[in-house]
């Protein structure tokens, strides 16, 4: 089992930032990625970005260009900073971690938090 501990978030006002952390309790990215989906009300969770063991980043086009997403040295962590903030940003943040082996496919979600841009 593994554990992805969130923090960061809050309430910020359009044109603003905020960081996101998340870090999991075994080394992730030997083995596989993470990334960040978020979930507004009433709408299905969408991958924002996700990071893999290569370095390489995704970005969703609504985010391109304003978020980062960065892993830390000991590979069971990653950061979010968000830049630019619109209202249609506020969600519930979720943080990602996944892999697959001979075993099967797994995968494990943060808690959530969230993130609320004021206009």
């Amino acid at each position: 089992q593994v554990r992805l501990t969130e923090s960061g978030g809050g309430l910020v006002q359009a044109g603003g930032s905020l960081s996101l952390s998340c870090t999991a309790s075994r080394l992730i990215f030997s083995i596989g990625h993470m990334a960040y989906y978020r979930q507004a009300p009433g709408a299905q969770r969408e991958l924002v970005a996700s990071i893999f063991n290569d370095g390489s980043t995704k970005y969703s086009d609504s985010v391109k260009g304003r978020f980062v997403i960065s892993s830390g040295s000991a590979g069971n962590a990653v950061t979010l900073q968000m830049n630019d903030l619109k209202s249609e940003d506020t969600a519930v943040y979720y943080c990602y971690a996944g892999w697959a082996d001979v075993g099967g496919s797994y995968d494990y979600w943060g808690q959530g938090t969230q993130v609320t841009v004021s206009s």
